[in-house]
């Protein structure tokens, strides 16, 4: 992340400062519930390489919350501070988990794993939010991750650091239109917006328009990372999976599904625009200097989160958050190992294949 204190060696870009041998990515993090505790891993892997820095991070729901909160803690302690922001968080959403543990999980051979779709809390849980509205859930409108976001993150700082170049999506339910909230705009209402689902939650209001979960219109916005970062590496960390093996048969797998592929689909909308315009740049179609060829890359483990089933976006046990951050941390350390020669030379994620 970008700081006035950041040390000057080598001058590139709009007067950025950068390390011989540091390589610059922006990073692009994708919602899911609890299952943004992977992204925590991701985050961490990279943050802990020196060889990396990162320009810039647009994130919705729980992709904007890790985004805040590694962010504030980049600007309270540097990388060490980003690392220990987002345990404390995570930590944190652990400590608020009100679902009592009615089958074992994640023991192999004596439970499902991790999914827990078959435990009648959580089943009961995914029942009452079809039959009931959020304000008869939850007449008191008590969230508690506005007091835990409250307590971590010193918005007024990070709001007066417009170098750090931060972004969070909401959906505005009036208009249809996606809100792209940035560092100077990032308030605990934004990321209570961008996170905010609504069969649990009631719209959130800021500036006399309300929003829903910024995944419906952009999950996450790619094109602020473009077109305001200096790198020309972005980095996605998928979470909700593009493909699935099997079709879906039950109502709540068929539910599930429509909600992976309506949280994904306004990423695809806008990879398929960058796929086209970077297919007639490097075929030479496309002169303008207004147009610069991207590289994408992605991290994701599709397969492993897709089998943890519908109703583990809910599940925030310590157990389980930890399983994910693990998770997350070694599919980084993995895709650093394959991959980082490449960064900031060629794409390692095929756009028309991928989104094509």
């Amino acid at each position: 992340m970008h700081t006035n204190d950041q040390p000057s060696h080598q001058r590139t870009g709009a007067g950025r400062a950068t390390k011989p041998g540091v390589k610059h990515i922006s990073l692009a993090l994708q919602g899911g519930g609890s299952h943004g505790a992977f992204t925590w891993g991701v985050m961490h892997r990279l943050i802990s390489e020196p060889r990396i820095y990162i320009d810039g991070l647009s994130g919705t729901s729980a992709g904007g919350m890790n985004a805040a909160v590694f962010a504030d803690g980049f600007l309270k302690g540097k990388r060490q501070g980003a690392i220990d922001a987002l345990e404390a968080f995570w930590m944190g959403v652990s400590g608020l988990n009100t679902m009592p543990r009615v089958l074992p999980r994640g023991l192999p051979g004596l439970s499902d794993g991790w999914n827990v779709d078959s435990d009648p809390t959580f089943m009961w849980l995914d029942h009452a939010t079809r039959m009931f509205a959020p304000l008869q859930l939850n007449p008191m409108r008590i969230n508690p991750l506005s007091d835990l976001l409250t307590d971590l993150v010193d918005f007024e700082n990070l709001r007066r650091h417009p170098q750090v170049k931060l972004f969070v999506t909401a959906s505005n339910v009036r208009t249809c239109r996606s809100r792209l909230f940035r560092t100077p705009e990032i308030s605990v209402e934004a990321l209570l917006a961008s996170a905010c689902l609504p069969l649990l939650f009631e719209a959130v209001e800021i500036d006399g328009e309300y929003f829903w979960d910024g995944g419906y219109l952009g999950n996450p916005a790619i094109h602020p990372l473009i077109h305001e970062c200096d790198s020309s590496d972005v980095v996605i960390v998928q979470v909700n999976p593009m493909n699935r093996p099997d079709v879906p048969i039950s109502a709540r797998d068929i539910l599930n599904r429509i909600n992976e592929m309506t949280f994904n689909s306004s990423l695809v909308r806008e990879m398929e625009g960058f796929a086209t315009i970077t297919r007639l740049i490097e075929s030479g179609e496309l002169q303008n200097d207004r147009y610069t060829a991207v590289r994408f890359h992605e991290i994701s483990a599709e397969a492993e989160l897709a089998d943890m089933g519908a109703l583990s976006k809910m599940n925030t046990e310590r157990p389980f958050l930890e399983h994910l951050h693990q998770l997350g941390y070694e599919t980084a350390d993995k895709w650093i190992a394959e991959n980082f020669d490449r960064i900031g030379w060629e794409s390692t994620l095929d756009l028309t294949e991928r989104f094509g």
